[in-house]
């Protein structure tokens, strides 16, 4: 019996308790796209799984949540295409986003890695135009490129990287569990495979926030990581300042007007807090960013 052919693209997509949105994100994948799920110690597993059976993709199960970057790094490593499609289970594709990506990394053969038109359920644009790691003068217009365009950074949303240029950068860092993650892997890829694209021709519907469920006991455990990681990315990428940044904008966050109004949001802050006091204390005990 013949060998199914390999797609030129894999889809990675991380998912923890998922499930209720996943099913929107599998039944837009084209046809014959190599699709890899990697279930993070999710309670909804049995439900993932069948998804993944219905629509013909292969899941990856991990018995505690490994993180989205070591998650993405699984995923990868069973892909044999040329490209790889990293992209959040609340997500709907166009048709043509996976063929529109494809022509343009064939247009702009010295480019790393794409993003598509990311957009919400209204339609309207999210475009990253800015980034803890980068200078001001990098920051980009609200207003998304019309033209295919050189930026300075990608989002990890739906982000499409050529399959040689990941393994080049060796991936995304570990060390980073949930956030940041995505602005590390740009630089990393601008400097060492490749510019990085914005393909507005491509586009990609995110119902941000809604990929693992929503429970203030998840988003502060979400603040957390985001506070954690700043540090980590920022000190990695030698930004100066980089603890006495985080640690006062934390602290803005806390003490303002509509975070003392709202239980929900104070322990969402008071989380994120922590987050960069834990990490702090991990560099005080010898623990270094990776290079």
């Amino acid at each position: 019996m013949a060998s199914k052919p390999v797609s030129r693209s894999t889809l990675v997509s991380v998912c923890f308790n998922s499930s209720a949105v996943l099913k929107n994100l599998l039944a837009s994948i084209p046809p014959g796209t190599t699709t890899i799920l990697v279930d993070n110690g999710s309670g909804d597993r049995a439900a993932t799984q069948e998804l993944a059976d219905s629509y013909h993709a292969h899941l990856i199960t991990n018995s505690n949540n490994s993180g989205f970057g070591a998650a993405c790094n699984q995923g990868a490593a069973l892909s044999r295409s040329e490209f790889l499609f990293f992209v959040n289970p609340d997500s709907i594709l166009h048709p043509t986003t996976i063929a529109q990506l494809e022509s343009a990394a064939d247009a702009h053969p010295t480019a790393s890695a794409f993003n598509p038109r990311i957009v919400n359920r209204r339609g309207e644009p999210s475009f990253k135009r800015r980034s803890c790691l980068l200078k001001p003068d990098q920051i980009l217009p609200r207003k998304p490129p019309a033209h295919d365009s050189e930026v300075p950074v990608l989002s990890g949303a739906a982000l499409f990287v050529r399959a040689k240029a990941f393994d080049q950068v060796g991936g995304f860092d570990t060390n980073i569990f949930l956030y940041h993650e995505d602005d590390d892997i740009s630089l990393r890829l601008r400097a060492q495979a490749g510019p990085i694209w914005f393909i507005p021709a491509a586009e990609v519907m995110h119902l941000s926030g809604h990929s693992s469920g929503r429970s203030a006991k998840v988003s502060a455990l979400k603040a957390w990581h985001m506070g954690r990681s700043l540090v980590y990315t920022t000190s990695k990428h030698h930004i100066q300042g980089a603890y006495r940044k985080a640690f006062w904008s934390a602290i803005r966050q806390v003490l303002s007007p509509s975070t003392l109004l709202s239980k929900r949001k104070f322990y969402k802050n008071r989380a994120f807090v922590q987050g960069v006091l834990s990490a702090r204390q991990d560099r005080g005990a010898g623990y270094k960013p990776a290079p």
